[in-house]
Protein backbone atom coordinates (compact mmCIF):
# COMPACT_ATOMS: atom_id res chain seq x y z
CA UNK A 1 0.00 0.00 0.00
CA UNK A 2 2.73 2.48 0.98
CA UNK A 3 4.75 1.88 -2.19
CA UNK A 4 1.69 2.26 -4.40
CA UNK A 5 0.63 5.53 -2.78
CA UNK A 6 4.12 7.03 -2.97
CA UNK A 7 4.36 6.13 -6.65
CA UNK A 8 1.02 7.76 -7.36
CA UNK A 9 1.98 10.78 -5.29
CA UNK A 10 5.18 11.32 -7.30
CA UNK A 11 3.11 11.14 -10.48
CA UNK A 12 0.60 13.60 -9.00
CA UNK A 13 3.25 16.17 -8.05
CA UNK A 14 4.91 15.92 -11.45
CA UNK A 15 1.72 16.76 -13.31
CA UNK A 16 -0.15 18.99 -10.83
CA UNK A 17 1.50 22.04 -12.41
CA UNK A 18 -0.60 21.49 -15.54
CA UNK A 19 -3.77 22.26 -13.59
CA UNK A 20 -2.26 25.16 -11.63
CA UNK A 21 -0.80 26.87 -14.68
CA UNK A 22 -4.07 26.74 -16.58
CA UNK A 23 -6.43 27.90 -13.85
CA UNK A 24 -6.84 31.46 -15.11
CA UNK A 25 -8.36 30.47 -18.47
CA UNK A 26 -10.28 27.35 -17.45
CA UNK A 27 -11.86 25.54 -19.29
CA UNK A 28 -10.15 26.89 -22.42
CA UNK A 29 -6.63 25.77 -21.62
CA UNK A 30 -4.06 25.30 -24.34
CA UNK A 31 -3.59 21.68 -25.33
CA UNK A 32 -0.84 19.96 -23.37
CA UNK A 33 0.94 16.71 -23.84
CA UNK A 34 1.89 13.94 -21.47
CA UNK A 35 2.74 10.28 -21.46
CA UNK A 36 -0.01 7.76 -22.17
CA UNK A 37 -0.92 5.07 -19.68
CA UNK A 38 -3.93 2.78 -19.81
CA UNK A 39 -4.61 0.29 -17.03
CA UNK A 40 -5.78 -3.04 -18.38
CA UNK A 41 -9.17 -4.71 -17.95
CA UNK A 42 -9.20 -7.76 -15.68
CA UNK A 43 -9.37 -11.10 -17.46
CA UNK A 44 -11.51 -12.60 -14.69
CA UNK A 45 -14.06 -9.74 -14.62
CA UNK A 46 -17.00 -10.48 -16.93
CA UNK A 47 -19.11 -7.33 -17.25
CA UNK A 48 -22.86 -7.29 -17.84
CA UNK A 49 -22.47 -3.72 -19.08
CA UNK A 50 -19.45 -2.08 -20.71
CA UNK A 51 -19.41 1.64 -21.41
CA UNK A 52 -16.77 3.94 -22.86
CA UNK A 53 -16.77 7.50 -21.50
CA UNK A 54 -14.80 10.33 -23.10
CA UNK A 55 -14.06 13.75 -21.59
CA UNK A 56 -13.75 16.46 -24.25
CA UNK A 57 -13.89 20.22 -24.72
CA UNK A 58 -17.23 21.16 -26.33
CA UNK A 59 -19.55 24.08 -27.01
CA UNK A 60 -23.24 24.02 -26.09
CA UNK A 61 -26.11 26.51 -26.21
CA UNK A 62 -27.10 27.45 -22.65
CA UNK A 63 -28.17 31.08 -22.98
CA UNK A 64 -29.48 32.85 -26.06
CA UNK A 65 -26.71 33.85 -28.41
CA UNK A 66 -23.14 32.60 -28.39
CA UNK A 67 -22.50 29.01 -27.32
CA UNK A 68 -20.70 28.28 -24.06
CA UNK A 69 -17.38 26.44 -23.89
CA UNK A 70 -17.67 23.49 -21.49
CA UNK A 71 -16.04 20.20 -20.61
CA UNK A 72 -18.38 17.45 -21.70
CA UNK A 73 -18.47 13.74 -20.93
CA UNK A 74 -20.07 11.58 -23.62
CA UNK A 75 -20.62 7.86 -23.53
CA UNK A 76 -20.99 4.86 -25.81
CA UNK A 77 -22.42 1.48 -24.81
CA UNK A 78 -20.00 -1.24 -25.90
CA UNK A 79 -22.06 -4.13 -24.51
CA UNK A 80 -25.31 -4.43 -22.62
CA UNK A 81 -28.68 -2.71 -23.10
CA UNK A 82 -28.64 0.70 -24.81
CA UNK A 83 -31.01 2.05 -22.14
CA UNK A 84 -28.20 2.18 -19.58
CA UNK A 85 -26.95 5.50 -20.98
CA UNK A 86 -28.45 8.87 -21.93
CA UNK A 87 -25.88 11.38 -23.17
CA UNK A 88 -28.02 14.43 -22.31
CA UNK A 89 -27.10 15.88 -25.69
CA UNK A 90 -27.29 19.63 -26.03
CA UNK A 91 -26.49 20.24 -22.35
CA UNK A 92 -23.31 20.33 -20.30
CA UNK A 93 -24.52 17.45 -18.11
CA UNK A 94 -22.55 14.22 -18.22
CA UNK A 95 -24.46 11.10 -19.31
CA UNK A 96 -27.15 9.71 -17.03
CA UNK A 97 -26.23 6.10 -16.26
CA UNK A 98 -28.89 3.56 -15.23
CA UNK A 99 -27.89 0.27 -13.64
CA UNK A 100 -29.52 -2.54 -11.69
CA UNK A 101 -28.28 -3.89 -8.39
CA UNK A 102 -26.10 -6.94 -9.00
CA UNK A 103 -24.89 -5.86 -12.44
CA UNK A 104 -21.18 -6.00 -13.14
CA UNK A 105 -20.06 -2.81 -14.83
CA UNK A 106 -16.93 -1.87 -16.76
CA UNK A 107 -16.42 1.84 -17.47
CA UNK A 108 -13.54 2.95 -19.69
CA UNK A 109 -12.72 6.60 -19.05
CA UNK A 110 -10.72 8.41 -21.75
CA UNK A 111 -9.31 11.82 -20.86
CA UNK A 112 -9.11 14.12 -23.91
CA UNK A 113 -8.92 17.28 -21.77
CA UNK A 114 -5.88 19.50 -21.30
CA UNK A 115 -5.69 18.63 -17.60
CA UNK A 116 -5.64 15.76 -15.15
CA UNK A 117 -8.98 14.32 -14.09
CA UNK A 118 -10.64 11.30 -12.52
CA UNK A 119 -14.27 10.42 -11.77
CA UNK A 120 -15.67 9.59 -8.34
CA UNK A 121 -18.85 7.50 -8.04
CA UNK A 122 -20.50 9.49 -5.26
CA UNK A 123 -22.46 7.19 -2.94
CA UNK A 124 -21.44 3.88 -4.52
CA UNK A 125 -19.90 1.07 -2.47
CA UNK A 126 -16.93 0.07 -4.66
CA UNK A 127 -13.29 -1.01 -4.15
CA UNK A 128 -10.86 1.74 -3.16
CA UNK A 129 -9.04 1.76 -6.51
CA UNK A 130 -12.39 2.18 -8.30
CA UNK A 131 -13.65 5.05 -6.11
CA UNK A 132 -11.95 7.97 -7.87
CA UNK A 133 -9.34 8.99 -5.30
CA UNK A 134 -7.32 11.97 -6.68
CA UNK A 135 -4.12 9.90 -6.63
CA UNK A 136 -5.51 7.97 -9.63
CA UNK A 137 -6.00 11.11 -11.76
CA UNK A 138 -5.10 10.58 -15.41
CA UNK A 139 -3.60 13.04 -17.86
CA UNK A 140 -4.67 13.92 -21.37
CA UNK A 141 -4.34 10.88 -23.60
CA UNK A 142 -4.63 8.43 -20.71
CA UNK A 143 -7.43 6.06 -19.78
CA UNK A 144 -8.71 4.59 -16.54
CA UNK A 145 -10.75 1.40 -16.41
CA UNK A 146 -13.31 0.96 -13.65
CA UNK A 147 -14.68 -2.50 -12.88
CA UNK A 148 -17.17 -3.06 -10.08
CA UNK A 149 -20.43 -4.73 -9.17
CA UNK A 150 -23.42 -2.56 -8.29
CA UNK A 151 -23.88 -3.37 -4.59
CA UNK A 152 -26.08 -0.40 -3.71
CA UNK A 153 -29.80 -0.41 -3.14
CA UNK A 154 -32.03 1.37 -5.64
CA UNK A 155 -31.44 5.10 -5.45
CA UNK A 156 -30.29 8.32 -7.06
CA UNK A 157 -26.50 8.57 -7.08
CA UNK A 158 -24.04 11.06 -8.54
CA UNK A 159 -20.63 11.05 -10.21
CA UNK A 160 -18.19 13.86 -10.80
CA UNK A 161 -14.57 14.89 -11.19
CA UNK A 162 -12.38 14.44 -8.14
CA UNK A 163 -9.05 15.90 -9.32
CA UNK A 164 -7.19 17.38 -6.36
CA UNK A 165 -7.23 21.16 -6.12
CA UNK A 166 -9.45 21.66 -9.18
CA UNK A 167 -12.55 19.60 -8.42
CA UNK A 168 -14.75 22.69 -8.17
CA UNK A 169 -13.53 24.09 -11.50
CA UNK A 170 -13.95 20.79 -13.31
CA UNK A 171 -17.43 20.07 -11.93
CA UNK A 172 -18.40 23.66 -12.75
CA UNK A 173 -17.17 23.14 -16.32
CA UNK A 174 -19.44 20.10 -16.77
CA UNK A 175 -17.77 17.00 -15.35
CA UNK A 176 -20.72 15.67 -13.34
CA UNK A 177 -23.73 13.46 -13.97
CA UNK A 178 -26.36 11.15 -12.51
CA UNK A 179 -26.12 7.45 -11.82
CA UNK A 180 -29.47 5.80 -11.09
CA UNK A 181 -29.75 2.31 -9.59
CA UNK A 182 -32.86 0.16 -9.47
CA UNK A 183 -33.58 -3.21 -7.86
CA UNK A 184 -36.38 -5.78 -7.65
CA UNK A 185 -37.71 -4.38 -4.39
CA UNK A 186 -38.16 -0.90 -5.84
CA UNK A 187 -39.70 -2.17 -9.06
CA UNK A 188 -42.35 -4.09 -7.09
CA UNK A 189 -43.66 -0.83 -5.54
CA UNK A 190 -45.29 0.53 -8.70
CA UNK A 191 -43.76 3.98 -8.22
CA UNK A 192 -43.97 6.48 -11.10
CA UNK A 193 -41.68 5.40 -13.91
CA UNK A 194 -40.71 6.31 -17.45
CA UNK A 195 -41.60 9.93 -18.22
CA UNK A 196 -43.16 10.19 -14.75
CA UNK A 197 -39.75 9.60 -13.12
CA UNK A 198 -37.92 12.91 -13.61
CA UNK A 199 -34.31 13.67 -12.57
CA UNK A 200 -33.85 17.36 -11.70
CA UNK A 201 -30.21 18.43 -11.27
CA UNK A 202 -30.03 21.88 -9.64
CA UNK A 203 -26.89 23.97 -10.21
CA UNK A 204 -25.87 27.61 -10.24
CA UNK A 205 -23.66 29.28 -12.84
CA UNK A 206 -22.44 32.75 -13.81
CA UNK A 207 -21.75 33.95 -17.36
CA UNK A 208 -19.74 36.78 -18.85
CA UNK A 209 -20.88 39.04 -21.70
CA UNK A 210 -19.96 36.39 -24.29
CA UNK A 211 -22.01 33.64 -22.54
CA UNK A 212 -18.85 31.99 -21.22
CA UNK A 213 -18.73 30.45 -17.76
CA UNK A 214 -17.43 32.98 -15.24
CA UNK A 215 -15.45 31.69 -12.27
CA UNK A 216 -12.87 33.96 -10.73
CA UNK A 217 -11.41 31.62 -8.12
CA UNK A 218 -10.33 34.56 -5.91
CA UNK A 219 -9.93 34.02 -2.17
CA UNK A 220 -13.30 35.46 -1.21
CA UNK A 221 -15.06 33.04 -3.53
CA UNK A 222 -12.96 30.15 -2.25
CA UNK A 223 -13.70 30.90 1.40
CA UNK A 224 -17.48 31.12 1.04
CA UNK A 225 -17.80 28.80 -1.96
CA UNK A 226 -18.88 29.71 -5.47
CA UNK A 227 -22.34 31.30 -5.78
CA UNK A 228 -23.61 31.81 -9.32
CA UNK A 229 -26.07 34.39 -10.63
CA UNK A 230 -28.27 31.91 -12.54
CA UNK A 231 -30.08 28.79 -11.34
CA UNK A 232 -30.03 26.03 -13.94
CA UNK A 233 -32.00 22.77 -13.87
CA UNK A 234 -30.78 19.90 -16.03
CA UNK A 235 -28.39 22.38 -17.60
CA UNK A 236 -31.16 24.83 -18.59
CA UNK A 237 -32.00 28.31 -17.23
CA UNK A 238 -35.63 29.32 -16.50
CA UNK A 239 -36.60 25.65 -16.43
CA UNK A 240 -40.26 24.82 -17.03
CA UNK A 241 -41.50 21.23 -16.70
CA UNK A 242 -44.81 20.31 -18.36
CA UNK A 243 -46.69 17.60 -16.47
CA UNK A 244 -49.92 15.63 -16.76
CA UNK A 245 -52.56 15.23 -14.06
CA UNK A 246 -50.64 12.25 -12.67
CA UNK A 247 -48.31 11.40 -9.78
CA UNK A 248 -44.61 12.01 -10.43
CA UNK A 249 -41.32 10.99 -8.88
CA UNK A 250 -38.83 13.86 -8.84
CA UNK A 251 -35.17 12.98 -8.24
CA UNK A 252 -33.81 16.26 -6.88
CA UNK A 253 -30.01 16.56 -6.93
CA UNK A 254 -27.91 19.43 -5.61
CA UNK A 255 -25.09 19.50 -8.15
CA UNK A 256 -23.90 22.98 -7.16
CA UNK A 257 -20.39 23.73 -5.94
CA UNK A 258 -21.43 25.27 -2.63
CA UNK A 259 -24.98 26.62 -2.78
CA UNK A 260 -27.42 25.23 -0.20
CA UNK A 261 -31.10 25.11 -1.14
CA UNK A 262 -34.15 25.33 1.13
CA UNK A 263 -36.64 23.74 -1.22
CA UNK A 264 -40.39 24.30 -0.90
CA UNK A 265 -43.44 24.32 -3.13
CA UNK A 266 -44.63 27.85 -3.80
CA UNK A 267 -48.22 27.13 -2.69
CA UNK A 268 -47.07 25.64 0.65
CA UNK A 269 -47.90 22.08 -0.35
CA UNK A 270 -45.72 19.84 1.88
CA UNK A 271 -42.84 18.08 0.17
CA UNK A 272 -43.45 14.33 0.26
CA UNK A 273 -40.07 12.61 0.48
CA UNK A 274 -39.76 8.95 -0.48
CA UNK A 275 -35.97 8.67 -0.74
CA UNK A 276 -32.64 10.23 0.21
CA UNK A 277 -28.99 9.78 -0.80
CA UNK A 278 -28.92 6.02 -0.29
CA UNK A 279 -32.34 5.11 -1.64
CA UNK A 280 -35.92 4.78 -0.49
CA UNK A 281 -37.10 5.51 3.04
CA UNK A 282 -39.09 3.01 5.07
CA UNK A 283 -42.21 5.09 4.45
CA UNK A 284 -43.04 8.47 2.89
CA UNK A 285 -42.34 11.52 5.05
CA UNK A 286 -43.70 15.06 4.68
CA UNK A 287 -41.76 18.27 5.29
CA UNK A 288 -42.69 21.97 5.00
CA UNK A 289 -39.37 22.40 3.18
CA UNK A 290 -36.24 20.33 2.61
CA UNK A 291 -32.63 21.46 3.03
CA UNK A 292 -30.50 20.18 0.16
CA UNK A 293 -26.74 20.72 0.40
CA UNK A 294 -24.18 20.09 -2.36
CA UNK A 295 -23.94 16.36 -3.08
CA UNK A 296 -27.26 15.53 -1.38
CA UNK A 297 -30.24 14.00 -3.19
CA UNK A 298 -33.90 13.43 -2.37
CA UNK A 299 -36.68 11.62 -4.19
CA UNK A 300 -39.98 13.50 -3.89
CA UNK A 301 -43.46 12.26 -4.80
CA UNK A 302 -45.97 14.80 -6.14
CA UNK A 303 -49.54 14.22 -7.32
CA UNK A 304 -50.98 16.67 -9.86
CA UNK A 305 -54.26 14.78 -10.41
CA UNK A 306 -56.34 17.38 -8.57
CA UNK A 307 -54.96 20.38 -10.48
CA UNK A 308 -56.53 22.00 -13.50
CA UNK A 309 -54.80 22.12 -16.85
CA UNK A 310 -52.92 25.41 -17.07
CA UNK A 311 -52.07 25.51 -13.37
CA UNK A 312 -48.52 26.59 -12.58
CA UNK A 313 -46.50 25.72 -9.49
CA UNK A 314 -43.05 26.99 -8.54
CA UNK A 315 -40.36 25.15 -6.62
CA UNK A 316 -38.50 27.79 -4.63
CA UNK A 317 -35.50 28.10 -2.39
CA UNK A 318 -36.68 29.95 0.71
CA UNK A 319 -34.89 32.42 2.93
CA UNK A 320 -32.72 31.03 5.72
CA UNK A 321 -29.89 32.16 7.96
CA UNK A 322 -26.52 30.45 8.23
CA UNK A 323 -24.57 32.12 11.03
CA UNK A 324 -20.82 32.54 11.27
CA UNK A 325 -20.54 32.90 15.03
CA UNK A 326 -22.97 32.98 17.94
CA UNK A 327 -25.97 33.66 15.72
CA UNK A 328 -24.46 36.59 13.78
CA UNK A 329 -26.05 36.75 10.33
CA UNK A 330 -23.82 35.61 7.52
CA UNK A 331 -26.14 35.20 4.58
CA UNK A 332 -29.77 35.53 3.61
CA UNK A 333 -31.73 35.98 6.83
CA UNK A 334 -29.02 38.00 8.55
CA UNK A 335 -27.23 40.98 7.06
CA UNK A 336 -27.85 39.87 3.52
CA UNK A 337 -30.81 40.95 1.45
CA UNK A 338 -32.57 39.27 -1.45
CA UNK A 339 -31.82 39.06 -5.14
CA UNK A 340 -29.65 41.81 -6.51
CA UNK A 341 -28.21 42.85 -3.12
CA UNK A 342 -24.50 42.69 -2.53
CA UNK A 343 -23.86 43.05 1.18
CA UNK A 344 -21.54 42.15 4.00
CA UNK A 345 -21.33 38.67 5.42
CA UNK A 346 -21.04 38.24 9.17
CA UNK A 347 -17.36 37.35 8.89
CA UNK A 348 -16.59 40.59 7.05
CA UNK A 349 -16.63 39.04 3.59
CA UNK A 350 -18.61 40.37 0.66
CA UNK A 351 -21.11 38.30 -1.27
CA UNK A 352 -20.08 38.06 -4.91
CA UNK A 353 -23.43 36.83 -6.29
CA UNK A 354 -26.68 38.56 -7.15
CA UNK A 355 -28.30 35.47 -5.60
CA UNK A 356 -26.88 35.39 -2.07
CA UNK A 357 -27.08 32.10 -0.25
CA UNK A 358 -30.09 32.04 2.03
CA UNK A 359 -32.16 34.47 -0.06
CA UNK A 360 -35.53 33.65 -1.66
CA UNK A 361 -35.58 32.78 -5.36
CA UNK A 362 -37.32 30.40 -7.80
CA UNK A 363 -35.74 27.11 -8.85
CA UNK A 364 -38.13 25.85 -11.53
CA UNK A 365 -41.71 26.11 -12.71
CA UNK A 366 -44.12 23.24 -13.24
CA UNK A 367 -47.03 23.67 -15.65
CA UNK A 368 -49.96 21.25 -15.79
CA UNK A 369 -50.15 20.75 -19.56
CA UNK A 370 -52.61 17.89 -20.09
CA UNK A 371 -55.27 15.81 -18.42
CA UNK A 372 -54.43 12.14 -18.03
CA UNK A 373 -55.77 9.28 -15.91
CA UNK A 374 -53.41 7.01 -14.03
CA UNK A 375 -52.51 5.17 -10.87
CA UNK A 376 -51.72 7.90 -8.34
CA UNK A 377 -51.55 5.82 -5.15
CA UNK A 378 -48.54 6.45 -2.92
CA UNK A 379 -47.46 3.27 -1.12
CA UNK A 380 -47.77 3.52 2.67
CA UNK A 381 -44.58 1.52 3.12
CA UNK A 382 -41.57 1.58 0.82
CA UNK A 383 -38.65 -0.55 1.96
CA UNK A 384 -37.41 -2.07 5.22
CA UNK A 385 -34.35 -0.44 6.75
CA UNK A 386 -32.39 -2.05 9.56
CA UNK A 387 -31.48 0.63 12.08
CA UNK A 388 -27.82 0.60 13.09
CA UNK A 389 -27.16 0.52 16.84
CA UNK A 390 -24.48 2.62 18.54
CA UNK A 391 -23.83 -0.20 20.99
CA UNK A 392 -22.63 -2.33 18.07
CA UNK A 393 -20.00 0.18 16.97
CA UNK A 394 -16.37 -0.89 17.37
CA UNK A 395 -15.77 2.46 19.09
CA UNK A 396 -19.11 2.74 20.91
CA UNK A 397 -17.56 4.44 23.93
CA UNK A 398 -15.20 6.69 22.00
CA UNK A 399 -16.64 8.34 18.87
CA UNK A 400 -14.26 9.51 16.16
CA UNK A 401 -14.62 13.29 16.37
CA UNK A 402 -13.82 15.32 13.26
CA UNK A 403 -13.60 19.06 13.95
CA UNK A 404 -14.46 21.32 11.01
CA UNK A 405 -12.73 24.70 10.91
CA UNK A 406 -11.90 27.66 8.68
CA UNK A 407 -8.79 29.51 9.77
CA UNK A 408 -5.72 31.22 8.36
CA UNK A 409 -7.28 31.07 4.87
CA UNK A 410 -7.47 27.29 5.22
CA UNK A 411 -10.30 24.77 5.48
CA UNK A 412 -9.31 22.02 7.90
CA UNK A 413 -10.41 18.70 9.39
CA UNK A 414 -9.09 18.20 12.93
CA UNK A 415 -6.66 21.03 12.18
CA UNK A 416 -5.23 19.20 9.17
CA UNK A 417 -5.25 20.03 5.49
CA UNK A 418 -5.27 17.39 2.76
CA UNK A 419 -2.02 15.70 1.91
CA UNK A 420 -1.63 12.65 -0.25
CA UNK A 421 -0.23 9.65 1.65
CA UNK A 422 -0.73 11.30 5.04
CA UNK A 423 -3.01 8.92 6.97
CA UNK A 424 -2.76 9.54 10.71
CA UNK A 425 -3.32 6.89 13.43
CA UNK A 426 -6.82 8.17 14.20
CA UNK A 427 -7.72 7.76 10.51
CA UNK A 428 -7.04 4.02 10.39
CA UNK A 429 -10.21 1.90 10.53
CA UNK A 430 -10.53 -1.88 10.89
CA UNK A 431 -12.12 -3.65 7.94
CA UNK A 432 -15.71 -4.86 8.46
CA UNK A 433 -16.33 -2.58 11.44
CA UNK A 434 -19.12 -0.19 12.38
CA UNK A 435 -17.84 3.25 13.41
CA UNK A 436 -19.41 6.02 15.47
CA UNK A 437 -18.35 9.36 13.94
CA UNK A 438 -19.03 12.95 15.01
CA UNK A 439 -18.75 15.98 12.72
CA UNK A 440 -18.19 18.97 15.03
CA UNK A 441 -18.70 22.41 13.47
CA UNK A 442 -17.98 24.60 16.49
CA UNK A 443 -20.29 22.74 18.88
CA UNK A 444 -19.65 24.16 22.34
CA UNK A 445 -17.65 27.06 20.90
CA UNK A 446 -13.89 27.35 21.12
CA UNK A 447 -11.22 29.52 19.50
CA UNK A 448 -10.50 26.92 16.83
CA UNK A 449 -13.68 27.83 14.99
CA UNK A 450 -14.05 31.55 15.72
CA UNK A 451 -15.66 33.94 13.26
CA UNK A 452 -15.41 31.67 10.27
CA UNK A 453 -18.03 29.08 11.17
CA UNK A 454 -19.82 28.13 7.97
CA UNK A 455 -22.17 25.33 6.95
CA UNK A 456 -20.27 22.25 5.76
CA UNK A 457 -21.87 19.40 3.80
CA UNK A 458 -19.74 16.45 4.88
CA UNK A 459 -19.38 13.46 2.57
CA UNK A 460 -17.77 10.10 3.33
CA UNK A 461 -16.80 7.84 0.43
CA UNK A 462 -17.87 4.22 0.37
CA UNK A 463 -20.90 2.78 2.13
CA UNK A 464 -23.83 4.89 3.24
CA UNK A 465 -24.29 5.89 6.90
CA UNK A 466 -27.19 6.58 9.25
CA UNK A 467 -27.62 9.77 11.29
CA UNK A 468 -27.85 9.16 15.04
CA UNK A 469 -28.47 12.66 16.37
CA UNK A 470 -27.97 16.39 15.86
CA UNK A 471 -26.94 18.82 18.61
CA UNK A 472 -26.76 22.63 18.47
CA UNK A 473 -24.79 24.99 20.69
CA UNK A 474 -26.41 27.80 22.71
CA UNK A 475 -26.34 31.05 20.77
CA UNK A 476 -26.99 29.38 17.41
CA UNK A 477 -30.63 28.39 18.03
CA UNK A 478 -32.25 31.27 16.13
CA UNK A 479 -30.27 30.66 12.96
CA UNK A 480 -30.70 26.91 13.31
CA UNK A 481 -34.47 27.28 13.57
CA UNK A 482 -34.57 28.64 10.00
CA UNK A 483 -33.31 25.31 8.62
CA UNK A 484 -33.88 22.54 11.17
CA UNK A 485 -37.38 21.50 10.02
CA UNK A 486 -35.92 20.61 6.63
CA UNK A 487 -33.35 18.04 7.75
CA UNK A 488 -34.14 14.43 6.82
CA UNK A 489 -32.43 12.30 9.44
CA UNK A 490 -33.87 8.93 8.44
CA UNK A 491 -32.73 6.46 5.81
CA UNK A 492 -29.27 5.91 4.40
CA UNK A 493 -27.09 8.96 3.70
CA UNK A 494 -23.65 9.68 2.28
CA UNK A 495 -23.65 13.48 2.72
CA UNK A 496 -24.85 15.45 5.73
CA UNK A 497 -25.12 19.22 6.21
CA UNK A 498 -23.46 20.34 9.45
CA UNK A 499 -24.51 23.85 10.43
CA UNK A 500 -22.45 26.39 12.41
CA UNK A 501 -22.51 25.48 16.09
CA UNK A 502 -23.75 21.97 15.31
CA UNK A 503 -22.48 18.47 16.00
CA UNK A 504 -23.86 15.59 13.94
CA UNK A 505 -23.30 12.02 15.10
CA UNK A 506 -23.59 9.13 12.66
CA UNK A 507 -22.97 5.40 12.33
CA UNK A 508 -21.04 4.21 9.29
CA UNK A 509 -20.08 0.68 8.23
CA UNK A 510 -16.68 0.06 6.61
CA UNK A 511 -17.26 -3.34 5.01
CA UNK A 512 -15.81 -5.45 2.20
CA UNK A 513 -13.01 -3.28 0.83
CA UNK A 514 -9.60 -2.30 2.15
CA UNK A 515 -7.79 0.85 1.09
CA UNK A 516 -8.15 4.62 1.12
CA UNK A 517 -11.62 6.17 1.30
CA UNK A 518 -11.94 9.94 1.47
CA UNK A 519 -13.99 12.13 3.77
CA UNK A 520 -14.38 15.80 2.95
CA UNK A 521 -16.54 18.87 2.74
CA UNK A 522 -18.73 18.86 -0.38
CA UNK A 523 -18.52 22.60 -0.63
CA UNK A 524 -16.15 21.97 -3.51
CA UNK A 525 -14.15 25.15 -2.98
CA UNK A 526 -13.53 24.07 0.62
CA UNK A 527 -12.51 20.62 -0.63
CA UNK A 528 -10.02 22.22 -3.02
CA UNK A 529 -8.65 24.35 -0.16
CA UNK A 530 -7.76 21.17 1.72
CA UNK A 531 -10.90 20.27 3.72
CA UNK A 532 -10.42 16.64 2.76
CA UNK A 533 -8.69 13.64 4.30
CA UNK A 534 -8.36 9.87 3.84
CA UNK A 535 -9.49 7.00 6.02
CA UNK A 536 -7.35 3.90 5.62
CA UNK A 537 -9.44 0.75 5.97
CA UNK A 538 -7.22 -2.24 6.75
Amino acid sequence: MKTTINSQRRKFLKYAAIGIAGAATYPSWAQTGGFVRTNRPSDDFLPDVEIELAMNVADVAILNGEKTRIWKITGKVLSGPSTVLDNNEGTYLAPTLRFKKGQKVRLILNNNLPAQSILHWHGLHVPANMDGNPMYAINRGESYIYEFEILNRAGTYFYHSHAHGVTARQVYSGLAGLLIVTDDQEQALNLPKGELDVPLVIQDRSFDGQNQLAYSGHMMQRMQGFLGDHILVNGRPDFVLPVATRAYRFRLVNGSSSRIYKLAWGDNTPITVIGVDGGLLEKPEQYPYVMLAPGERIDAWMDFSGRAVGTELTLRSLKFNASTHGGMGMMGGGMMGGRGHRGMMGGGMMSVSTLPSGSDYPILKIRVAKKEQGDNILPKTLTPITALQAKNAANAGQPRTIALSMQHMSALLNGRSYKMDDVQPDEIIPLNSLQLIEFDNGFGGGGMHGMMNMPHPMHIHGEQFQIVKREISPGFEDSYATVSSGFINSGWKDTVLVMPGEKVTLLKPFNDFKGLFMYHCHNLEHEDMGMMRDFLVK
